[in-house]
Parts: C-alpha cells; structure tokens; sequence
C-alpha cells in the first residue's frame, strides 16, 4: 500500500494564475507527482505576484506561488516550438492525468489538440478548465477572475443586506472565484480517474469556470428559473435579524433565525426592555421590522468583544461568531491543536508557515513533500528520465526550448 493516497499517479500541469495550479496541488498533496510545466523566462505569472518578503519582489519569493505549487516538482519548455511539442509529448506518454487551462483555440495553435491527445494516449485523462468551457459561443473568449467570478452570479448578491444599493456590487475578496474553480476541477480530475479505474476508458474533462461559480449560487438561478424571481443585494436579509454586526474588536456575526434562538439570545444580553416591543414579537415580525430592530442589537454589540459574544452566545445556544482575521486565525488554538500552519523551508524564499490539508487520514496522511519549485528547478531530473543526454538540455536551452 502506498504511503500516500494517490502515489503512483502522475500529473502533468500546463496552466497559470490560480484555478489550474490550485487543482493541482490539491491532487499534489494527495500524493500524486506533479509535474508543473511553466514557459521559459518568467514562468507561472503568480512569480510575478506578491505578497513578498519584505515586500521586495523576486520571482522565486511569492507568497501567492508557493502556496500553491508545494509538493510539485517544475520543469521549463516552450510548447510554441516543434521540439517543444516532442519533449511534451514524451512528458505525456507515463502520465496519467493532463490539466490544462488552455482554451482549445488556444491548445491548437500551440500545435496541441486535446481531442487528439486520447487517441495517441489511450489512458491519459485530459482537463481542461476555461472561463467559459469547451462548448458554446463563448468557449474562445478571454476573461480575468474578476470577469468569471461575476459571470457566475454571486457578485450581484455582494454585499448581502447592503445599505447602500447606490454602489455597485462587489467580488469576494482575493481569488476566492479561483479556488472555488480549482476545486471543482479537482473532484472533477479525481471522479474522471475513479471512473478509468473502474471502467477502463480514459476522458476528457471539460470545466467552465463560470458554471463551477454558478453552481455556488445555483438556489439563485432556480428560484429565477422557477419563479421569476431575482434576488438582489436588498433582499438577501437575515431572516430572524442581526448578520454581521461591529462590535468593541472587531465584527461578529449572528444568526438568530428560529424563535428558540432569538429568546437564547435575549437571555444573553439580559432582557432589554426594547425586546418586549410588540414590533419584534415573533420572526416575522422581526423580518418585517428589522431596519428597527438590528441598531438595536448593534447597540449591545458594540460594547462587546468578539471572544465575549462568540463564547457567551454560543454557552446560551444562539449560533453567533467572530469574522476572524488572519492573524485571529494563525494564533488560534483550535488550529494549533489541529497543526494546520506547517513550515515550509524553501531554498530562496526561506522558512515560512503554510496553511496545510483541510482534512486529516488516518492511513495516508498528507505530508509535505518538498516546497514550491524554483523555476526549471527539476529540468535535468526530469528530462534525463525521457532519454535525453546533458549535452541535449545545453541545446536546448540555447534554443530558447527549456
């Protein structure tokens, strides 16, 4: 039995940016080996992509490629040249899985059509994950995860209960578009390897990162489907009052929807008089009244910290919360009992804490293998395994191939 849940399994990584990267290092962690595939010169564009230490940037030093490309290794080569393609070709015939985030546009003028690459590789499954899949009239078009995050439809909700419906709608913070996408594919990419071991047959994946962004909202798309109706930022309320809420440190969130919990939460607070309003009598009520009611609560809040509403709440029964900050979250306890931050020791970039597996296995745990790859870090090791000779990768390196 392998060590590792997915050893054994290769995979061959040809994207950028986040969502493919993102895939792949969550199969990476799972044991497989993955070969990342980035373009000679300035590799993967996250290189060029803070955070840095010090805040000075250096290609081999950011915060957002490490993260994502642990446990990988890394390789250099110029697809867009014949002998690029070769070497690619080889690279493919022991692999098991290809991802890519190509469009197929984009793939055959590289020379590479995917459809063709399953009748020279009979078990090698193909993944492509593209703003708007590989179908449909948009399937060649271009977007930023700013464009793919609100093609899904989330955006138009952001911020939820907004006060001020003047503004425009907002994204989720970051790329959390991206890694909600790299998920995806990677159940996707696991489900499609499942099914050649079950079945025998090889397939091509094909993900759209707007339906993978839909499918995070689809409750949405069916009401409208269904009822014609279209939800917007107005209408997304807290149905028994509260939400997110300042308080004395920092922002909680309370979540008083069912009877049993808004009189927990009045207990909590010790009864105000302003709870016996007729006003705020029973949930819909309180659902009609709530621009009345939340300053009220606001009001106690505010004279609390997030530890005393987060523990008093919950020791009375009513679900309330802290909104953590990354710094809430690297000191908590619960995390440090679970070890979630690891350090990583990388070569340029130094020792650092990396967020790890968000689960844990008993028989094949995940280990950090070897940290983010320097780019053409694994060039020679790798190449010399597909029959070439050194004097081979001094050619090709003065081609410009690797």
């Amino acid at each position: 039995m392998s060590e590792t849940a997915f050893g054994g399994v290769r995979v061959i990584e040809y994207c950028e940016w986040i969502a493919g990267p993102y895939c792949t290092k969550l199969l990476a962690d799972l044991g497989a080996e993955v070969i990342k595939v980035e373009a000679p010169g300035l590799g993967d564009p996250t290189r060029q992509r803070g955070p840095y230490p010090g805040d000075l940037p250096h290609p081999e030093k950011s915060g957002l490629f490490l993260c994502l490309n642990t446990n990988k290794r890394g390789i250099t080569l110029h697809l867009g040249l014949e002998t690029g393609r070769e070497i690619f070709g080889k690279l493919l015939k022991g692999a098991d899985i290809l991802v890519t985030d190509k469009t197929s546009q984009r793939m055959k003028e590289l020379g590479i059509e995917i459809g063709a690459l399953r009748g020279l590789y009979p078990r090698l499954i193909t993944v492509s994950v593209t703003p708007f899949g590989e179908t449909g009239p948009y399937r060649d078009y271009k977007a930023y995860p700013l464009n793919t995050f609100h093609s899904g439809g989330e955006g138009y909700l952001l911020p939820p209960g907004s006060q001020h419906l003047d503004r425009e709608p907002i994204k989720a913070g970051r790329f959390v578009g991206e890694y909600d996408v790299g998920l995806s594919t990677a159940i996707a990419a696991v489900a499609a390897l499942y099914a050649r071991e079950a079945q025998g047959v090889a397939q091509q994946v094909d993900v759209s990162k707007q339906e993978a962004l839909i499918a995070v909202e689809r409750v949405q798309l069916a009401r409208y489907a269904n009822e014609g109706f279209v939800g917007k930022r107005d209408t997304v309320k807290h149905r028994g009052g509260a939400g997110i809420m300042s308080c004395k440190d920092g922002y909680v969130i309370a979540e008083l929807l069912m009877e049993h919990q808004w009189q927990s939460f009045l207990k909590f607070i010790g009864s105000p008089e302003w709870s016996k309003d007729e006003r705020f009598k029973d949930e819909d009520s309180r659902y009609d009244y709530q621009d009345d009611l939340n300053p009220l609560i606001q009001g106690w809040m505010k004279d609390h910290t997030k530890e005393e509403i987060y523990h008093g709440g919950q020791a009375a029964g009513c679900p309330t919360s802290p909104l953590f900050t990354a710094e809430d979250l690297v000191n908590s306890e619960q995390l440090k009992g679970r070890e979630f931050f690891v350090e990583i020791d990388h070569p340029k970039a130094g020792r650092f804490k990396y967020p790890s597996a968000p689960y844990r296995m008993s028989k094949t745990p995940v280990r950090v293998r070897r940290p983010a790859p320097e780019l053409g870090q694994d060039n020679e090791e790798i190449y010399t395994q597909l029959g070439y000779h050194r004097e081979d990768l001094v050619r090709f390196r003065q081609a410009g191939i690797i």
